[in-house]
């Protein structure tokens, strides 16, 4: 269906907006710039399939010639997962990239973007992204957490990348009027480590509670998203001096090799990585599957209220 002429709606996304369902926007960067192939693919239609177990429809979301399309077909996955013209598309980069007919995948910011546009409540992610170490330097700050502010879309989470400064993030949130809850956790999850020590807003143990908290907020007029962090499966979590030994020597060399703006995430996620041994890569797929998981739960909730 063409929501309008730069969008275009997957039949079933459509279908199940249209009668009230539950709905579920998924990212498309972490399929592009996130992973390597062929586990992109693979989490990619694993996560839609736990969507659709959960008793919700997948809208994976991405730009492909120039159109923002809502749900992706399992050849554009793969093609996201393979094709090197893919651009990584943030909220400055979207009236480029469409007016262009180029490909891109989607940011946290630009799939809300996309999911707000289509009437898509509910986001699941691995993680936000937020305020850069040394970003009283640098001002890098993520586009994500104002894109938070704005826009009506709840985003499940593992928390803020552990690559970030957590504390500067969270200060940045609570400023923009972002509540920041946890699922059945006091403190936001720290990625491949469920514990960060930075204590957070609101502890829900339920999904219905989270649906009531933003059907709530949405009623009262009070524009902009939420952020649920969900910490990672106890049997995944990374060992943090492991952990932030590697994301400090890839700090540094980021540093030295001049990465900086949208270069940086993808590099250091890379980076930590190889020097993990691979072990980061099946931490990120097993929390991203534990969000789709909780998401799903929260979408039906959303949906039924």
């Amino acid at each position: 269906m063409d929501f309008n002429k730069h969008i275009r709606v997957k039949d079933d996304v459509a279908d199940a907006l249209a009668a009230g369902k539950a709905v579920v926007a998924l990212e498309s960067t972490i399929i592009s710039h996130g992973m390597p192939y062929p586990k992109n693919v693979e989490t990619a239609k694993t996560v839609e399939r736990i969507v659709r177990d959960g008793g919700a429809v997948p809208a994976t979301i991405a730009i492909l010639g120039g159109k923002i399309k809502i749900g992706l077909e399992p050849d554009e996955l793969e093609y996201l997962g393979t094709a090197e013209d893919v651009l990584k598309a943030s909220r400055r980069d979207l009236g480029h990239i469409v007016a262009n007919g180029l490909n891109g995948a989607t940011t946290v910011a630009a799939t809300m973007i996309a999911a707000n546009l289509a009437g898509i409540r509910v986001f699941v992610t691995g993680g936000i992204g937020g305020v850069h170490r040394g970003a009283e330097n640098s001002f890098d700050i993520s586009a994500d957490l104002q894109e938070l502010s704005n826009t009506d879309v709840a985003v499940i989470c593992a928390g803020a990348k552990s690559i970030l400064d957590i504390g500067l993030t969270l200060e940045y949130l609570e400023t923009m009027g972002v509540p920041v809850a946890g699922f059945r956790t006091n403190e936001l999850p720290a990625f491949y480590t469920r514990h960060s020590g930075f204590n957070i807003d609101y502890q829900y143990d339920t999904a219905a509670e989270v649906a009531a908290s933003l059907q709530t907020k949405w009623d009262l007029g009070l524009h902009g998203g939420m952020v649920i962090g969900n910490p990672i499966p106890e049997q995944f979590e990374m060992d943090p001096k492991v952990i932030d030994g590697a994301i400090n020597q890839a700090l540094n060399e980021a540093d030295a090799r001049g990465i900086k703006g949208k270069e940086t995430t993808p590099f250091l996620l890379d980076r930590v990585k190889q020097l993990t041994g691979g072990d980061s890569l099946e931490s990120n797929i097993e929390l991203v599957y534990n969000n789709a998981r909780v998401g799903t739960a929260i979408a039906v909730e959303l949906a039924n209220l």
